[in-house]
């Protein structure tokens, strides 16, 4: 009998990256544990503290201390050791080719995700950014597109049956408002702000982790304002998005989410590794994209919402030009080419 393949994942976290990378390795990890394989997480604390919430017990965690790219690249690599990995999967910023290389050493294959086209030490790179190809990392085997976007089950099952919900139209009666568990900046306490006067008589369902720094804010303002849902560390983002009529969402990984389930809506983007990603799901006519940094952001951002609640037509056109562009069976993909890897 063949022994399971070990994979191990190594994810960056943070009050600045937020927790994006984690939740995306998640996703993969539980598409590769469906597929037979066993997965643990050289997890940082900050990197833990988000596995406790969301991740289930058949993922493990090996601590590793936090600190710079080459520390936690060594913990990583003692980790996966000590642990006898077949495969390494890195969604680091962090991290450039040397540190990729150290981790890469104690284990048979490495893949790494990225959005920022740079150049890797690895056996496989994944790129699900709208518009990448295989040329955007020359000399590497690389995943590129939006088919191989990381998305969780829970969204494509509910797929079909939303995506026909959406084509009856309708007014917009849920609004969900996403810019990140970590909520960089405070943005999210920002935007509902933006919003009062934009959502009509829509609710607003507003998702934030429990360490939030607008939390305190919001929930004093769901205490005083009716319509204002609070849905802290949610497991239920799935049914969240299908439920939305109309969405504010963050510029990373979430938008594949989003596209699944053909929910129309603004993409903010939070930090500069968002911005080509959002000009080109613009620019395909699958989302309106705003940047926090403009100095207009609180007035485009209500005129947006404004313009997209009063037109039913421009919210289906959206709708239908995202949900074109992810089918929600990436993952499986990726795990399929990995496992493939390993033999």
């Amino acid at each position: 009998m063949t022994a399971a393949p070990r994979i191990v994942f190594l994810a960056d976290a943070g009050p600045v990256v937020g927790g994006g990378h984690v939740m995306r390795c998640l996703t993969l990890a539980e598409a590769l544990t469906r597929a037979g394989a066993v997965c643990a997480f050289a997890a940082t604390p900050q990197a833990a503290a988000l596995l406790d919430i969301f991740a289930g017990p058949a993922i493990a965690r090996l601590p590793v201390d936090a600190g710079e790219a080459d520390v936690v690249a060594a913990e990583a690599a003692r980790a996966a050791t000590a642990w006898n990995a077949d495969a390494a999967v890195i969604d680091h910023y962090g991290f450039a080719p040397e540190h990729e290389a150290v981790v890469g050493a104690a284990v048979r294959r490495t893949l790494v995700l990225d959005d920022l086209r740079r150049p890797h030490a690895c056996d496989l790179v994944l790129d699900s950014n709208l518009g990448r190809t295989a040329a955007d990392y020359p000399g590497l085997s690389t995943l590129a597109g939006t088919a191989f976007a990381l998305v969780r089950p829970a969204f494509a099952a509910l797929r079909e049956a939303t995506l026909l919900r959406r084509r009856g139209g309708g007014p917009v009666r849920r609004i969900l408002v996403s810019l990140g568990l970590t909520d960089v900046g405070g943005i999210t306490g920002k935007v509902v702000a933006s919003l009062l006067a934009a959502r009509g008589d829509a609710v607003l369902d507003v998702v934030v982790g429990g360490s939030a720094p607008s939390l305190p804010a919001l929930r004093a303002l769901a205490a005083a304002e009716a319509g204002i849902a609070l849905h802290v560390d949610t497991r239920d983002m799935a049914g969240l998005t299908a439920a939305a009529d109309l969405a504010v969402g963050a510029g990373g990984s979430s938008v594949w989410e989003r596209c699944c389930l053909g929910l129309p809506g603004v993409l903010v983007v939070l930090a500069d590794n968002q911005r080509p990603n959002a000009v080109a799901l613009e620019g395909a006519g699958a989302s309106v994209a705003l940047d926090v940094d403009d100095t207009d952001f609180d007035d485009r951002l209500r005129a947006a919402v404004t313009a997209l609640v009063a037109s039913p037509a421009e919210r289906r056109r959206l709708g239908e030009a995202s949900a074109a562009l992810c089918d929600g069976q990436g993952a499986d993909r990726v795990a399929a080419r990995l496992l493939a890897l390993l033999g």
